[in-house]
């Protein structure tokens, strides 16, 4: 499909670089109709240079981050901070032109309180600028724990009140450090669980420590051992293979089409996992031979789309990840607006269909904008009870 079948496969993401690219056009254009401007030839060049650098950073922030380029650019810590610091540009040029806009409404006025308005103004032009940079530099590493009772259909009495400690989208490398990934296995091995769950982008391209994610994960201790799924990460750093050889080496089973049976005193935990389900696909085709009859099934899909697909089969739960809770949420009357809703519905904790059940993580990491903002990384601990 060439350029524009990539560009098809990657819609929200080219409406928002085109968007953003018109931000900066827009802000170039207040620039050179201000006094000092008009007054200047110099600041009017300087102007239209920086422009010029600030659209070509975006334009290379955006499209470094199609999936595509994750096979093809050098994985280094330079690249990804470019790459992240221009999303992180661009999130927080749309928040102040949209402030702009709507601050640009308010009628003019004379003297000293014209003067109070514009400089109230130019604070709350600021102000997503300095929330970008509270995600950047604090909001990413908040990480806390989220306990959820989760209702399962028909659940045996010897599963109910079972622990599941799940860590997803880690994303180990140039946005979170290894020691941030030991801390968050710490935690996790304080809640004494059950069953230990991965779900998917352990790494976020190639070059990156794999290796490292692989042994910081090895350490959960856990009852019953600990299984995982593949992200669609694994495919963008080609380490499907690598990821399932190396982890099964340190005790971590990835369920790549395969289901595992627990016992846990008379009853049976089904767990099974398939690969990244691509969007626009058929969901979870031929999953229906993982799920087993008399058993409380549960899947391991990194994306959540699966989940319509999962209840129709037969999985009383489907444990998710790929949303990153959207990763930069903005509460505006009690809707969360996020980028994760333009590609599923299920984009952040606990959802029904009939008895079926989802929960979806915040997961650990970032990708894209090294920040997060109203959606904090996260362990989850899932503790099964009966609908």
């Amino acid at each position: 499909m060439g350029i524009l079948g990539t560009a098809w496969r990657n819609l929200p993401e080219v409406v928002g670089l085109v968007g953003v690219v018109g931000i900066q056009l827009k802000f170039r254009r207040w620039l050179l109709e201000c006094e000092a401007a008009k007054r200047s030839p110099s600041m009017r060049r300087a102007i239209q240079a920086a422009s010029v650098l600030f659209i070509a950073w975006v334009v290379f922030g955006f499209l470094s981050n199609f999936p595509f380029a994750y096979l093809r650019l050098p994985s280094s810590w330079t690249v990804a901070w470019i790459r992240g610091g221009a999303l992180a540009w661009s999130l927080a040029s749309i928040g102040a032109f949209l402030v702009l806009r709507l601050w640009r409404k308010v009628p003019e006025f004379s003297g000293r309180r014209r003067g109070l308005l514009r400089a109230a103004g130019s604070a709350l032009a600021a102000a997503p600028f300095a929330a970008v940079g509270f995600g950047i530099f604090i909001g990413r590493f908040d990480l806390r724990l989220r306990e959820v009772d989760v209702p399962v259909p028909n659940l045996p009495k010897d599963l109910q009140g079972l622990r599941l400690v799940q860590l997803s989208d880690i994303h180990l490398g140039p946005f979170l450090s290894e020691k941030v990934l030991e801390r968050a296995v710490d935690m996790a091995n304080e809640l004494h669980a059950h069953l230990a769950l991965v779900t998917g982008d352990l790494i976020t391209g190639q070059g990156d420590p794999l290796d490292a994610c692989l042994l910081q994960l090895a350490r959960l201790r856990s009852d019953a051992g600990i299984l995982g799924c593949l992200g669609n990460h694994e495919i963008y750093a080609r380490s499907e293979k690598a990821t399932t050889v190396q982890g099964a080496r340190l005790g971590i089973r990835f369920l790549r089409w395969q289901a595992r049976a627990l016992r846990f005193g008379n009853a049976t935990l089904n767990v099974g996992g398939v690969d990244y389900q691509r969007m626009g696909m058929k969901y979870l085709a031929g999953a229906e031979k993982l799920v087993a009859p008399g058993a409380t099934n549960v899947l391991l899909s990194h994306n959540p789309n699966a989940f319509d697909a999962a209840s129709k089969m037969g999985f009383g739960l489907t444990i998710a990840g790929h949303t990153h809770g959207g990763q930069v949420t903005v509460e505006i009357l009690h809707q969360t607006l996020n980028v994760a809703r333009f590609f599923t519905p299920y984009t952040y904790g606990l959802y029904r269909r009939g008895p079926a059940a989802l929960w979806v993580t915040r997961g650990i990491g970032t990708v894209g904008v090294p920040a997060r903002i109203g959606a904090p990384p996260e362990i989850a601990l899932l503790r099964l009870c009966a609908t």
